[in-house]
């Protein structure tokens, strides 16, 4: 038994795919289900159902699968610790981060961290918050940015910066005339949203006053992301709430829509989180530290009120 042989089981188990499992292992189909079936003989048991499409595990697998998951992730973390000790910034380094701040928190830091850390081979998957907070429990991730907080016992957060909501309101709109918004003054009904999956929707549904009369809206509408959103308030179909560094974006012609809050602002509480036997701590500060330089001059906004999403 080796590792590379239970490292080949975790990538079918995880693609459900001999071909594609061996794809991501960097070795070609043949010798992947080669080592297999030779660890398969060597338990004398059948760690995958090859008849069923996709291929399944075994009941046995899934115990060999959990197994070798912790197996694995042991035999990582001896080169981790080594690299604790030498203060060694380099290696894979796997990070998730949820689609309503990766377009815009990305592009801020990522070209500084390649540059300063040039040794580190960096992954980015974007993730919902249940799909970071899964794979970093199972080994598949190191670190995610996410908003905050879980409250998940495994998981370590570390805050990196609270992002304001800002309204994004038609002139069409009764509260285009307002210079501030209160939450108060937010109906829930006229507000265009995200789709489920997002904690940005979580974040708005806690934050706005159930509706004050029936609905007069003759469609309903949740997008995936907010450039639609934004477009169909320039087409006077409502109004929306948008996360401040997305404003930074828009054109200078579309601050007129931009309303702030009135203070205690509401906003987002946006962490690294990671799970709590994490080696890679030292990567982690760097990607903290990095992410802090470029965000301090981005965000100056006081006396904020941490809006917490709805737990799934």
């Amino acid at each position: 038994m080796t590792i590379s042989q239970l490292e080949y089981v975790l990538a079918v188990a995880k693609y459900q795919n001999f071909t594609e499992a061996a794809k991501h292992s960097f070795v070609t189909q043949p010798t992947l289900s080669m080592q297999i079936q030779k660890l398969e003989e060597e338990l004398d048991i059948k760690i995958f159902n090859r008849k069923k499409k996709p291929i399944a595990l075994t009941d046995i697998g899934l115990k060999i699968v959990k197994q070798a998951k912790v197996i694995v992730n042991e035999s990582k973390r001896m080169n981790d610790i080594v690299d604790q000790q030498k203060g060694y910034i380099g290696g894979e380094f796997r990070l998730g981060i949820i689609p309503t701040i990766m377009p815009t928190l990305l592009p801020m830091f990522l070209r500084v961290f390649l540059k300063k850390y040039p040794k580190v081979n960096l992954t980015i998957s974007e993730l919902t918050t249940p799909e970071i907070v899964s794979q970093l429990i199972n080994g598949y991730l190191d670190v995610g940015i996410a908003a905050t907080p879980l409250e998940n016992e495994a998981i370590r957060e570390r805050p990196l910066y609270y992002e304001p909501f800002v309204g994004y309101i038609p002139e069409s709109h009764e509260l285009y005339a307002k210079s501030k918004l209160e939450p108060t003054e937010l109906d829930i009904s006229e507000i265009l949203l995200l789709d489920d999956g997002h904690c940005f929707k979580d974040n708005i549904i806690n934050l706005c006053r159930p509706s004050k009369h029936l609905s007069t809206k003759y469609f309903t509408l949740e997008s995936g992301n907010f450039t639609t959103l934004i477009k169909l308030v320039k087409e006077g179909m409502g109004m929306t709430l948008l996360p401040y560094l997305e404003t930074l974006d828009l054109p200078e012609s579309e601050s007129k829509f931009l309303r702030e809050f009135v203070n205690p602002v509401p906003a987002r509480e946006v962490s690294l989180v990671y799970h709590k036997s994490q080696l890679k701590i030292q990567m982690v500060e760097a990607l903290k530290n990095t992410i802090d330089s470029v965000v301090k001059g981005a965000i100056s906004f006081h006396d904020v009120e941490i809006i917490s999403p709805l737990k799934k």
